[in-house]
């Protein structure tokens, strides 16, 4: 805390590292990236997954129970390699799931534990060179340190 009580992100080195999971390869290599940095640094390590909902999920009816359906096996999937990565590492990891805006949950979660670091994958689509990825747009948002793992 500082003399103005707010909280002071990162000055003993990080307590909270929050990671963005999605499945792909830059996130899982994300993942690893900040649980050697959890250990080392004994942080808490918390992993996010934010299922997207699909953009035409208003013109099929059964679209939002596919898509609730689909976000929860992923989830599940990545639940099991986080927690046997992390056992292999000795280190403990939480995940949390959200649905929405990937940045927006990203954030939200970040401040509400408040992380002092959040790490992602770079983005692979294409189409993000134009409208930006995930990690652009946490960046922007810049309340706490964004490392991007390739």
């Amino acid at each position: 805390m500082t003399a103005a009580g707010q909280f002071e992100r990162g000055t003993d080195g990080p307590r909270v590292i929050l990671v963005g999971v999605d499945g792909s390869p830059t996130s899982l290599r994300a993942a690893a990236y900040a649980a050697g940095l959890a250990r080392r640094q004994r942080s808490r390590l918390v992993a996010v997954y934010v299922g997207e909902p699909p953009s035409m999920i208003g013109w099929v009816p059964e679209a939002q129970a596919i898509a609730q359906d689909a976000a929860a096996q992923v989830g599940e999937e990545l639940r099991r390699e986080l927690q046997s990565a992390a056992e292999h590492l000795g280190i403990a990891v939480e995940l949390r799931t959200a649905q929405g805006d990937p940045v927006t949950e990203l954030s939200r979660i970040a401040d509400e534990l408040p992380a002092d670091a959040v790490l992602v994958g770079a983005s692979e689509q294409a189409g993000h060179r134009v409208i930006g990825s995930v990690a652009v747009r946490l960046v922007r948002v810049g309340r706490w340190p964004v490392t991007v793992v390739p």
